[in-house]
């Protein structure tokens, strides 16, 4: 999927725990934008507290689009996910809204950037015959066909070496030689900004939100999840397992560890996928990075955002953000 239909939405972007939805809510008035949820965990239901997702107050003020669309138990893919987000801008442009992106998942971002590549339909009966391999034996076989796919891919991510090795064989071509195509943004009327906090006042807030989620309520959240969200036989998935602070109080609740060493967890890792968001910003071509003081209210940050975008404010007429702006949610 190309991505000219997105060429002229605008993105904010950013690592966890930088402030992106107050900043997001300002620009939305500013815009007279609705927001598009850039974010593979907040397309769950049921898991709230963990995922920090836009208070319910915010989402009646600004509409927010790919937030609460599938159950817990349900996978999904970043080709499903720009499809959809393809129908979301077709819907706020026919009510004549700007679309602003918000959110902060790596491979959501480069895909709106650059496109992707879908490639053939599953074959289940080869999927079938690959998994009963190991992570490692396939990884091994991913190396000898696509070395470039094989670098990419971590060794112990099944799913996505299975996918792989499902390409070449359904194709006859690596995988990387037709993601090659998608590796270069399309041209862009707004360049996406991404918030850039000083680390240390980054991490603190990592910790922090990790505290104010865990008094909030984010275990019996996941207990809830457990014993009453599920259809029958229907076990959490995979990648919702995966998201911040569910995965290590699933492995808390199920015995795995203490209490005091979950919360430890999501604390370093939460750090580590902050470190690797910063990196994919860095890496994507035409991302405009946008120091950020912790002095700097939400609404400053916006006002500085816009001007990125319209460095002649008087270019768009806007309404100023003044004492009646939407209010910034708490947390």
């Amino acid at each position: 999927m190309t991505p000219d239909i997105f060429a002229d939405c605008f993105i904010l972007t950013g690592p966890t725990a930088a402030g992106k939805t107050e900043v997001g809510l300002f620009l939305a008035q500013r815009l007279h934008a609705e927001i598009i949820s850039m974010d593979s965990m907040a397309l769950y239901k049921g898991m709230d507290i963990g995922t920090a997702k836009p208070s319910a107050e915010a989402r009646c003020q600004v509409p927010h689009h790919l937030i609460d669309v599938l159950e817990p138990w349900e996978s999904t893919s970043v080709a499903w996910w720009l499809r959809q987000a393809a129908q979301c801008v077709r819907e706020i442009r026919s009510r004549g809204k700007e679309v602003l992106f918000v959110g902060g998942t790596p491979l959501y971002l480069k895909a709106l950037l650059c496109g992707i590549f879908e490639g053939p339909g599953a074959d289940p009966k080869l999927r079938r015959e690959l998994e009963q391999y190991s992570s490692a034996e396939l990884h091994r076989r991913l190396q000898s066909i696509d070395p470039v796919a094989a670098t990419r891919i971590h060794p112990s991510d099944k799913r996505r070496i299975v996918r792989a090795l499902e390409v070449w064989h359904l194709t006859g071509r690596p995988l990387s030689s037709w993601q090659h195509q998608f590796d270069s943004p399309w041209p862009r009327r707004y360049p996406p900004v991404w918030l850039d906090l000083p680390r240390p006042t980054l991490y603190r807030r990592i910790e922090e939100r990790v505290d104010k989620m865990m008094q909030a309520g984010l275990e019996d959240e996941i207990r809830r999840l457990l014993h009453n969200c599920f259809a029958p036989g229907e076990p959490i998935s995979r990648q919702a397992r995966q998201a911040l602070g569910y995965k290590e109080l699933l492995a808390y609740i199920e015995g795995e560890c203490s209490r005091e060493q979950a919360i430890q967890q999501i604390k370093i890792r939460s750090r580590h996928y902050a470190k690797h968001q910063l990196t994919w910003f860095r890496h994507l071509p035409g991302l405009v990075r946008l120091p950020v003081q912790e002095s700097e209210s939400a609404q400053q940050i916006a006002e500085r955002v816009y001007h990125v975008w319209f460095p002649d404010a008087s270019c768009r007429p806007a309404p100023a953000l003044g004492n009646d702006a939407l209010p910034v949610p708490p947390g």
